[in-house]
């Protein structure tokens, strides 16, 4: 989006950097973790086109945004609230739709959960939170941020390369987006914090809690030889339980259609057409 980013605050809350562009009922983009606010339709202006009012942000600690301050972390308690700021600011007091992409994805479920008449609908893209936190996944992100914080991002891309078990004919792109998304961060010491924290907090209990959600939703899978991070039964299981839900996902031998920022924002325009005519 055009422009210098805005800044959203509130309180004692960190200032959160951000955009808005375009005009017409509001959708805003969630990241996931260690990703910007670039990451979510990765550049495409399909939405804006299609005479929305596109708002995305920083999470606190990534991209241009302030660190959490003292006293706060990087839960989802605190990126709910956050959320809520940057929607305040820029959404106007209609329903909005919600789009976000792993961390963002999980922040804007339980956003809903907690504001659901202030959610017209929610596209879930790359869900991997399934309502369990396991010692093997906690060894990983702890061993993530101890390679970022003693080796830079060096030391980060290649953590993802020893451990994550890319195919090997995704294995130079997703080395290669991951380290330019990298570059984009002001404050690698926040994301090491945030890579301890986030994984330890739950966005909701379990997937139970989505069947009582009754909002139309969107949710993009991934095959899991090039996104193995995010698992497809995940986001199957997503669809399962959210009530008004539809899946979507490339075909077999795709790129993830998480990562096609033109076809996915076709595919939110769509979704949100079907919404503007209920």
């Amino acid at each position: 989006m055009p422009g210098p980013a805005a800044a959203f605050s509130t309180g004692a809350n960190p200032t959160i950097r951000g955009e808005k562009a375009g005009e017409g009922a509001a959708i805003v983009l969630c990241h996931g973790i260690t990703a910007t606010r670039h990451s979510v339709v990765h550049g495409s202006r399909r939405l804006e086109r299609d005479r929305h009012a596109v708002v995305c942000y920083d999470a606190r600690g990534h991209g241009e945004s302030d660190p959490a301050p003292q006293g706060q972390g990087y839960g989802y308690p605190e990126l709910v609230e956050d959320l809520e700021a940057v929607i305040a600011a820029e959404a106007g007091e209609s329903p909005i739709l919600l789009a976000g992409h792993s961390m963002g994805a999980h922040t804007a479920v339980a956003y809903a959960l907690r504001y659901s008449e202030r959610v017209a609908g929610l596209v879930v893209i790359g869900p991997a939170y399934d309502g369990n936190i396991e010692a093997e996944s906690l060894e990983y992100w702890d061993g993530l941020a101890e390679a970022l914080e003693q080796d830079g991002i060096d030391g980060f891309v290649a953590y993802i390369d020893r451990q994550q078990s890319i195919d090997p004919g995704w294995r130079d792109s997703v080395l290669r987006f991951t380290r330019e998304r990298m570059l984009r961060h002001r404050h690698l010491d926040a994301l090491v914090v945030a890579l301890h924290e986030l994984p330890r907090s739950r966005p909701f209990e379990t997937l139970h809690d989505l069947e009582g959600l009754d909002i139309p939703a969107l949710v993009v899978a991934s095959h899991d030889a090039a996104d193995p991070g995010h698992p497809y039964e995940t986001a199957r299981a997503y669809a399962e339980r959210l009530p008004r839900a539809q899946l979507i996902s490339e075909a077999e031998g795709q790129s993830p259609l998480a990562w096609q920022g033109g076809r996915l924002s076709r595919e939110i325009a769509a979704f949100a057409a079907d919404l503007a005519s209920l």
